[in-house]
């Protein structure tokens, strides 16, 4: 767990606007988008400005507390830094993402690292298909 004194950064003084945008990624269960991000703070701390959220996620991504993700999107999006790797499966009709883990990714990097004398320090694997409710709905769809 991040304590609130880890957030202000190297030489940065820690304020209430670093505290609600890190706390409001903590608690979004997965990733959000800066714009959401943003829309949240707002409603706790009205004064916040986007370009304020940008800065701050910035800043946690080169104290390696948050991740960036693209997910073949314009927008970028956050999720505080996980403990263990995992990947991302993203549905090309709602735009949900679920996370999971295979051993198969663990075994690839080693087998990579061998075979191209490379040290792989992580991998992002993105499954682009459609989720379980959107198959659902599709077959629920008359024709």
């Amino acid at each position: 767990m991040v304590r609130v004194h880890d957030i202000a950064g190297e030489g940065r003084r820690q304020t209430s606007q670093r505290a609600l945008i890190y706390d409001l990624i903590s608690k979004a269960n997965g990733h959000i988008d800066a714009d959401e991000l943003y829309r949240k703070a707002r409603k706790k701390q009205p004064r916040i400005s986007l370009s304020t959220v940008y800065r701050n996620l910035q800043l946690f991504k080169e104290m390696r507390l948050v991740e960036e993700h693209g997910f073949s999107e314009a927008h970028r999006h956050y999720e505080v830094k996980p403990r263990a790797e995992h990947q991302h499966l993203l549905c090309q009709r709602c735009g949900k993402v679920l996370e999971f883990k295979n051993p198969l990714i663990d075994q690839m990097k080693k087998q990579v690292e061998e075979q191209h004398s490379f040290k792989v320090s992580s991998a992002d694997v993105n499954l682009i298909g459609i989720c379980s409710l959107c198959q659902k709905d599709e077959e629920a769809r008359p024709e």
